[in-house]
């Protein structure tokens, strides 16, 4: 402690200026550094950073590469749909951005081999399709399957399997195509952008599109679907996008991985969400480690400061050196922790990466840059109290010592910290919402456990002495009370930590639940389409022989809406493209007296079934502007079907169950022109059912979306594993947070187990009351971490997330027993080789 007063008394006549307290505050910090004063303070920040950097550098690559996985499906980066074909402008703007640029023209037709036929998705594309992603074919049908960046060669055409089973053909046949006659040469096992439409889901043919003039099927009044696939440098595309939204005409639509593939972009949505809530959580349990740290630091430093005044510091200078001190620390600390938080993230995907597709991306420049400023920040924000309480430090305080506790007038402090903690909170979590959800639900909670905790140390110090006969249990009893604000910090410290595991614990358990669901194992992969009132018996029954027998079939008729509320309804009344699209539309009308299972009444109530009601889909009555009781008239078949608004549902469209946009009450449709429609899960074995059925009922109609639901699983399964690893190293990095919260009170627990020791207590016994101090300590913090979590997880279900997170009962004893583990091993680990203090230490200091 004599450098700096030395430097101090010489510098005090010269009042030094900025360079000096610079000069100072630096030799301060590396007087410190030697000394050991700042292992614990920079171990704390570099374990905050480290924690925040490696989620931040994991997510930001997991998440880049499930946005390019994502849109691989797609094809492009982006697409521009149209029913004509686009305007040479369009590929030529593309082009000079440098993207890459292919067509492709989609439309049905009919196709046959010999004397069979079949209703066909044709798809003609250009050299270089698709721009992302591949295609993946075979030589035959249950052979295996290999990418390929070709396209067929001309006079050939690569077609789906199911193509082969309902025409009876096989791989070198000739397929009749129009006016062409081609040959099947590959089989497609997987399409990126084959996107659900109902163009898409008759099976697939694709040729060249230098070969489609010679099919003669592409003349004047063909209905075809053109789409320009554009891929390239993320900027270039981006302001390629920007020029679109500006000269899209009528009959254009720009299609990305939302509008193109919702239940894909949904899935995503989810995994950004949480991936956010980690980071948030990271920057919470960083946060508690530094403000123990910064008042370690307080009381350590109390008697040089107080020997500095002495001297003649002012406390201007003492601010200045020690701001300098704390900015030095920031940013030699976040630059450390940036780079092992890189390091160890770039450990742990190389270590998994087999669970990838293929390497995860490179993350980008953000996450460090977001490191070092929250870092920084973090330390000067949560430390500015202490500090400031340190510029007030008197002489005097040589005669005593430095009270524990901060003071109320570093309340400008605690306005600045609570402001950049606020600060932190909202750039972290990225939503709004959840942040201030979560950030009030937590300081709400530190605030509870403290009080609880003080209540709990006050109920304890007065049985102490019931304790008098039992020497382990009453050592125990007197660390707690007598250290009764490390006491509180440090159960408020494993509280929020574990708090913030089993939340995260909840919300990943119901997160990956809810995809999964998504996609179930037997979700519906085959639709029949078309099928005529009189077939329904024949059809069902031919299915149950099947072993078929939960097979639902619905009733479907057409219908176009023609007024809302006795006024006539037309595109014009709406400046949405959706609103328009839907009013342009005819609707897939339905009958039920029961709600379908899939669907959940969120206003209103159930159809009756014996007057004219109608049940619209949430987000369509959005879309439209429709409430209950609302009159639309709709148009089926030349009459009008006057119904009443009575209920809106939310449809999951993503299941693949059938559903419908309204479904009226059985009195005004049942007897109106009709078919039936279902859709329903079909075993691989069960394949060969479905040609048979299609030759016996030619009329209907039957759709494979077995490539889509592969697809949607695969992002399913990626989106399970990055939360798995983010969960995992969240985990690790929680515990070394609850390893730093112990450390805070190393100092004093050595003076008293060398006061002890001295004594004539055995190491033996301060082992057990330490290790009893502990489990209490543990105890005591999960079981308010349990109540926390559950009340977070119930604020989150109830005002943010779409998820229904059920807390699980045993959230309660887990937490209270991860509590006592946690505060054990953590305790063990940062008060190692404290018991072994001898009673020499105490001596000295006396």
């Amino acid at each position: 402690m004599k450098e700096l007063p030395e430097q101090f008394a010489r510098a005090i006549g010269q009042q030094p200026g900025t360079w000096a307290m610079v000069r100072l505050g630096a030799r301060m910090m590396m007087r410190d550094a030697r000394s050991g004063e700042l292992h614990l303070l920079i171990l704390a920040l570099v374990v905050a950073v480290a924690a925040m950097t490696s989620v931040g550098f994991l997510a930001d690559r997991v998440a880049r590469s499930l946005e390019s996985n994502a849109g691989q499906l797609l094809g492009a980066d982006l697409v521009v749909d149209t029913d004509a074909p686009l305007p040479a402008d369009y590929a030529t703007q593309a082009r000079r951005r440098g993207l890459a640029v292919v067509t492709t023209v989609q439309f049905s037709s009919m196709v046959s081999t010999g004397n069979a036929t079949q209703l066909a998705s044709l798809k003609a594309v250009e050299p270089g399709y698709p721009l992302r992603g591949s295609l993946r074919i075979a030589d035959a049908p249950n052979a295996g399957d290999i990418p390929t960046h070709d396209i067929p060669a001309s006079g050939t055409v690569w077609v789906d399997t199911e193509l082969l089973a309902l025409l009876g053909a096989q791989v070198s046949d000739t397929l009749q195509v129009g006016d062409a006659k081609m040959r099947i040469s590959r089989i497609i096992t997987s399409e990126p952008d084959r996107r659900m439409q109902f163009l898409n889901l008759a099976p697939r043919v694709m040729m060249r599109a230098s070969d489609l003039p010679t099919t003669g099927l592409v003349m004047n009044g063909s209905r075809l679907s053109y789409a320009l696939l554009v891929a390239g440098d993320p900027t270039a595309v981006s302001d390629y996008a920007t020029w679109l939204n500006g000269n899209l005409q009528r009959g254009q639509k720009l299609v990305t991985l939302a509008s193109g593939r919702p239940e894909m972009r949904h899935v995503l949505d989810e995994v950004q969400r949480f991936l956010s809530l980690v980071a948030l959580l990271a920057v919470l349990i960083s946060s508690v480690a530094i403000v123990l740290a910064a008042c370690r630091f307080m009381r350590r430093h109390g008697e040089g400061i107080a020997l500095m005044r002495c001297l003649g510091a002012l406390r201007v200078h003492v601010a200045g050196m020690l701001t300098v001190e704390f900015a030095l620390i920031g940013v030699v600390a976040s630059a450390i922790g940036c780079l092992f938080g890189y390091v160890v993230q770039q450990g742990l995907a190389l270590a998994l990466a087999d669970l990838w597709a293929g390497p995860l991306a490179l993350p980008s420049a953000t996450p460090a840059l977001r490191g070092v400023l929250i870092g920084f920040y973090l330390l000067l924000g949560v430390a500015l109290p202490p500090l400031k309480q340190l510029t007030h430090v008197p002489p005097n305080h040589l005669l005593r010592p430095l009270p524990g506790g901060l003071r109320t007038r570093s309340g400008f402090g605690y306005g600045v910290g609570a402001l950049g903690f606020a600060l932190l909170i909202w750039w972290s979590g990225d939503a709004i919402h959840l942040s201030a959800v979560v950030a009030a639900g937590f300081l709400g909670c530190i605030a509870l456990f403290a009080l609880a905790t003080w209540g709990g140390v006050q109920a304890l110090g007065l049985l102490r002495r019931v304790t008098e006969g039992a020497l382990t249990l009453r050592l125990a009893v007197v660390g707690i009370v007598r250290r009764r604000g490390a006491t509180i910090m440090q159960v408020c410290a494993l509280a929020i930590g574990l708090m913030a595991l089993l939340l995260l614990t909840m919300i990943r358990t119901e997160l990956i639940a809810g995809w999964q669901r998504k996609a179930p194992a037997h979700a519906p992969n085959r639709f029949l389409i078309n099928i005529q009132p009189d077939q329904r018996q024949a059809i069902m029954a031919r299915l149950a022989r099947a072993g078929l027998e939960e097979v639902t079939l619905f009733p479907m008729v057409r219908g176009r809406l023609i007024s809302i509320n006795d006024h006539p309804v037309s595109s014009a009344d709406y400046e949405a493209v959706r609103a328009q699209r839907l009013v342009e539309r005819e609707f897939n009308l339905s009958y039920a007296t029961q709600p379908p299972p899939e669907n959940r009444i969120e206003q209103g109530r159930w159809l009756d079934p014996s007057r004219a009601e109608v049940s619209l889909e949430s987000s369509l009555a959005a879309s439209l502007g429709l409430k209950l009781g609302d009159k639309l008239g709709f148009d089926v078949a030349g009459q009008t079907i006057d119904v009443t608004v009575t209920s809106m549902r939310h449809v999951d469209w993503s299941t693949l169950h059938v559903n419908f946009f309204a479904i009226l009450s059985p009195h005004v449709l049942a007897d109106r022109p009709q078919s039936w429609i279902t859709s329903f899960y079909l075993p691989p074995e069960k394949t060969a059912l479905m040609p048979a059925l299609i030759r016996e009922f030619s009329n209907v109609t039957m759709f494979d979306v077995t490539t889509i639901l592969r697809q949607l699983q695969s992002v399913l399964d990626q989106a399970i594993e990055a939360v798995q690893i983010l969960f995992l190293f969240t985990l690790t990095a929680g515990l070394l947070v609850l390893a730093a919260a112990f450390t805070a009170t190393r100092d004093e627990r050595m003076s008293e187990a060398a006061l002890l020791r001295a004594l004539g207590a055995t190491r033996s016994q301060l082992a057990r009351a330490q290790r009893l101090e502990f489990l209490t300590l543990g105890a005591l913090a999960g079981l308010f971490a349990a109540a926390g979590a559950t009340s977070i997880a119930w604020a989150l279900s109830a005002f943010v997330t779409e998820l229904s997170i059920t807390p699980f009962l045993g959230s309660w004893p887990t937490g209270i027993a991860c509590g006592m583990a946690g505060a054990w091993c953590s305790g063990a680990l940062a008060l190692r080789g404290v018991l072994n203090t001898p009673p020499l230490v105490i001596l000295r200091k006396g």
